[in-house]
């Protein structure tokens, strides 16, 4: 059953016959339903399909992240939906026709704050993850107080370990530790920087497929 809005001048939400009533970002809209399609998908339609399931079921455990760190956010796009469209495009290969990430084309924040300078990871025993990189905030838009996170992918166990602001650019090194469970894993590790005001970050930094030990 539909609900009227504001009168009867107003939006409503529901459907109605064929009229189906919600509201987007604020604004009252009324679109008709869809038809039911007869055909068949074609083999096109269902590797984009698949293509849009591996990339949503991929970003789901970032969704709050990249809901503030992923681009403008401006435009009928959400920052959520210009990170799923970004990894459809650019971050799945298709191999012998079957769809797949490529890792080190995954971005988990996007914007145009200065990144890391020749960032380096070192893998130390009990599932440690040690990562150092070089001074670099006194060029373009970089703070010393930018904060760092770092976000580490187990491909195997379809996991993330996620460390959000753990240190600042001036630090010039972080260490976090892995779950037990991720031990003798491979891990696919990336790092971000966003402002203290947490407004905009860098492009995420892809540090590679390391064994966690």
């Amino acid at each position: 059953m539909a609900s009227i809005k504001k009168g009867i001048l107003g939006g409503f939400s529901g459907k109605v016959g064929t009229v189906v009533g919600a509201s987007w970002r604020g604004i009252d809209i009324i679109r008709s339903l869809p038809k039911e399609s007869q055909k068949e998908p074609s083999e096109k339609q269902l590797l984009q399909q698949d293509k849009f399931r591996i990339a949503v079921t991929f970003l789901q455990p970032l969704k709050s992240i990249q809901s503030l760190y992923f681009g403008s956010g401006s435009g009928v796009k959400s920052r959520v939906n210009l990170a799923t469209s970004y990894t459809i495009s650019e971050a799945i290969q298709v191999v012998a026709g079957v769809p797949e990430l490529v890792y080190s084309k995954v971005l988990i924040t996007k914007g145009e704050l200065s990144g890391f300078q020749n960032a380096a990871v070192a893998m130390q025993a009990g599932g440690v993850v040690e990562i150092s990189w070089e001074d670099n905030s006194t060029q373009g838009n970089a703070s010393a107080g930018d904060q760092v996170s770092v976000v580490c992918y187990c491909k195997d166990l379809k996991d993330f370990q996620i460390f959000e602001s753990i240190a600042v650019r001036s630090d010039l090194s972080v260490t976090v530790t892995l779950p037990n469970f991720c031990v003798g894993k491979p891990i696919e590790v990336y790092i971000y920087l966003n402002t203290e005001k947490q407004t905009f970050a860098s492009n995420s930094f892809y540090l590679g497929e390391h064994t966690a030990i």
